[in-house]
C-alpha cells in the first residue's frame, strides 16, 4: 500500500516537472497559459530594449561591400567607419588622432612613417590587431585582382601604383610588418596629409588569418570581424542591419550606444515619415517640405567636402565634341536647382573643388580659383550649333541621361530634361537604375551622360582633381589629357605648398576648358535629428561617426 502510494506520488511529481519544463520553453502547441507566457517574454524583450541605448538610422540602400577597398562609397562608408578602425581616426574636430596606432615616428625626409599599434587593439573575435593585418589589407587594396576603385589612394605609397598596374609585386609595395605591433610605411614622395589619408576606410585593416581562411568573411554578419567601436550583429540583405557595441574595442568605455539599427529606405519622403513615427532618430529633409522644416529646432547642419555633378562620356556621340559638351553645361542654371529643387541650403557649384580648403596664402581654394562655369544660354545655343557643324550633324544622335534611383536625383534629371528642350531644343531620354547596377555601368562607360557625385576621401583639393587623370578608376568619362595629367603629377611631387596649389589651380581651369563634366552644387549635411540624440559627428569628408553618439 505504501509502495503504491509512493509510486503515485512520484508519477504526480514527474508530471508536474514535465509541465514546468514545457511551460518554461514555450511549447509551440500552446495553451492559454502558454500564450500568456509568450506575451510576458515579448514584454521582457521590449523592456530589455527600452533599457538599451539604441540609435535608429537609415542607410538608404544595401552596402556595396564591407570589404574595405570595395565598399568605397557613401552607402558602405558610414557603416564601415563604425565597424572598423584604421591607424588614425578623425576626431570631433575632424582632425586625425591616434586610433589603432597609439604613436608614430616620421623620418626627417617625410618618406617613412613607423606606426606603433596598441597592445590592447583586438578584433571582435579576440585576435590581436597586428601589423600584418595592415600589410595584408593595403596590399589587397592595391592588388590589381581586387580591382578597387579606391586603389589610387595607395599611389602615395612606394610602388603602390606600379603594383596596381601589374608592374611590380606585392612585396615591392612600401609596407612592412617590423614586428607584430610595428608597421612601417615608405612613401613615394613626402605627403603632408598622410595621417589624414589613412583614416579613410580604404586603409582599414583586415584580419589576415580570417580572410585567408574565408575570402568572403565580410559578406555576412556571422563571419564578419570588427575592430571598431561596433560589431555586426545582424545583416538582412537589402532590408536592415543591426550593430552592437564591440566589447573588444580598445576604447569601448567611450562608446555609449548599445546598438544601432539601420533601415534601408532610398525614398526621402518615406524616411521622413519614419522619423515622424519615431522609427528613425534622424532623417533627410524632403525638398517639398524644406521651407517649413529648415528652421526647426531639430535641424543639424554640417559642411561637406563634395560635389554633385554630371559626367559626359567623351567616347560616345555626341559628347566627343567639346563644344557640344560645353553647350549642355552652360544651359544649366545651378542656382535654380538649389533654390527650387534640392532646397537643402547647398551652394551652387561653379568649379569642381568645394569650399573649405585653404591655400598657403590663407585664401580658400574656391575663392582663389574663381567661378569656372556660369549659366549662359545664348552661348550654349551658339556652341551647340558650332559643334554640330563640326561633326556634320543635321540633328543630334539620341541622348540618354542616366541617374541612380532617388527622388532628388529624379527631380534634378527632370529639370535638366526640360532645360535642354527649352534652351537647346534637344530631347533627352531619362533612365534610372538602382545604385550598384548604375555604378558598375558608369565604371564600364556604358552611360552616355550620367549623374554623379564626389565626396572627398581626405582633406586636400588634390583629391578632387586626381580623379580625372587618364585611366583613373574615378574618371569614368573616357577623357584623357596629357597636360592635365602632367599638372596633377607635378602637384603630387611638389613639396613647396605655394607651387603645389598653383599646379592644382591650373589643372582645375583646364578641366573646365575641356568640360568632361559640369557641376551642380556642393554638398552639405542637413538632417533632422531627434532631440534625445547627441554626439553624432558628420565629417566633411563624408563619414558618419557614431563612436561619441549617445541617446537619452
Amino acid at each position: 500500500m505504501n509502495r503504491k502510494w509512493l509510486l503515485s506520488l512520484l508519477t504526480v511529481l514527474l508530471t508536474l516537472l514535465l509541465v514546468a519544463c514545457t511551460t518554461s520553453t514555450g511549447d509551440e502547441e500552446g495553451t492559454n497559459d502558454d500564450d500568456n507566457n509568450t506575451e510576458e517574454n515579448e514584454n521582457n524583450t521590449d523592456e530589455n530594449n527600452d533599457e538599451k541605448k539604441i540609435l535608429y538610422l537609415n542607410n538608404d540602400s544595401e552596402p556595396t561591400s564591407f570589404d574595405p577597398p570595395i565598399g568605397f562609397n557613401a552607402v558602405s562608408w558610414n557603416a564601415l567607419n563604425n565597424l572598423l578602425e584604421g591607424l588614425t581616426r578623425l576626431d570631433q574636430s575632424h582632425e586625425p588622432q591616434p586610433a589603432m596606432a597609439e604613436d608614430w615616428d616620421v623620418s626627417e625626409d617625410g618618406l617613412e612613417y613607423t606606426f606603433y599599434l596598441r597592445e590592447d587593439a583586438n578584433w571582435s573575435n579576440g585576435d590581436p590587431v597586428t601589423a600584418q593585418d595592415f600589410v595584408y589589407a593595403w596590399q589587397h587594396l592595391l592588388d590589381p585582382e581586387t580591382a578597387s576603385s579606391a586603389a589610387f589612394l595607395g599611389y602615395f605609397i612606394e610602388n603602390g601604383e606600379a603594383y596596381n598596374a601589374g608592374e611590380a609585386d606585392a612585396d615591392d609595395v612600401g609596407v612592412e610588418a617590423v614586428d607584430d605591433k610595428t608597421f612601417k610605411v615608405t612613401l613615394e614622395t613626402p605627403t603632408g596629409f598622410f595621417l589624414d589619408l589613412v583614416s579613410n576606410p580604404a586603409f582599414f585593416p583586415v584580419n589576415h588569418q580570417v580572410a585567408e581562411e574565408n575570402p568572403e568573411w565580410h559578406a555576412e554578419a556571422d563571419t564578419f570581424v570588427a575592430n571598431g567601436p561596433f560589431q555586426l550583429k545582424e545583416w538582412n540583405h537589402d532590408q536592415d542591419m543591426v550593430f552592437e557595441k564591440n566589447p573588444e574595442y580598445w576604447d569601448a568605455d567611450t562608446v555609449q550606444l548599445d546598438e544601432i539599427h539601420w533601415a534601408m529606405v532610398n525614398d526621402t519622403n518615406t524616411e521622413y515619415q519614419m522619423y515622424q513615427n519615431e522609427e528613425l532618430d534622424t532623417s533627410s529633409i524632403p525638398s517639398d517640405l524644406a521651407d517649413e522644416l529648415l528652421d526647426g529646432d531639430d535641424v543639424a547642419y554640417e559642411e561637406q567636402a563634395g560635389v554633385h555633378f554630371y559626367r559626359f562620356n567623351v567616347t560616345e556621340e555626341p559628347f566627343q565634341n567639346k563644344k557640344i559638351r560645353k553647350a549642355f553645361a552652360l544651359a544649366v542654371n545651378q542656382k535654380e536647382i538649389v533654390d527650387y529643387i534640392t532646397k537643402n541650403l547647398e551652394k551652387p557649384a561653379h568649379g569642381f573643388v568645394s569650399y573649405g580648403f585653404t591655400d598657403p596664402n590663407g585664401e580658400d581654394f574656391r575663392d582663389a580659383n574663381g567661378d569656372l562655369i556660369q549659366t549662359d544660354t545664348e552661348q550654349a545655343k551658339q556652341l551647340l550649333e558650332e559643334g554640330m557643324a563640326e561633326e556634320g550633324y543635321d540633328e543630334l544622335p539620341e541622348i540618354t541621361l542616366s541617374y541612380n534611383t532617388d527622388d532628388t536625383n529624379k527631380a534634378v534629371a527632370e529639370y535638366l530634361q526640360q532645360v535642354y528642350i527649352d534652351v537647346l531644343d534637344v530631347e533627352v531620354t531619362l533612365e534610372n537604375t538602382e545604385w550598384n547596377v548604375f555604378l558598375q555601368d558608369q565604371k564600364d562607360l556604358k552611360h552616355q551622360f550620367s549623374r554623379s557625385s564626389f565626396l572627398a576621401d581626405y582633406a586636400d583639393p588634390y583629391n578632387f582633381l586626381e580623379s580625372f587623370v587618364t585611366d583613373s578608376s574615378m574618371n569614368r568619362t573616357g577623357w584623357s589629357n596629357e597636360e592635365y595629367d602632367q599638372l596633377i603629377e607635378n602637384a603630387r611631387n611638389e613639396t613647396n605648398e605655394e607651387q603645389r596649389f598653383e599646379y592644382l589651380y591650373e589643372a582645375e581651369k583646364l578641366l573646365f576648358e575641356e568640360m568632361p563634366l559640369f557641376p551642380i552644387h556642393f554638398y552639405n549635411q542637413v538632417n533632422l535629428e531627434n532631440s534625445s540624440v547627441s554626439g553624432i559627428v558628420r565629417h566633411p569628408v563624408g563619414y558618419l561617426e557614431l563612436k561619441w553618439a549617445d541617446k537619452n
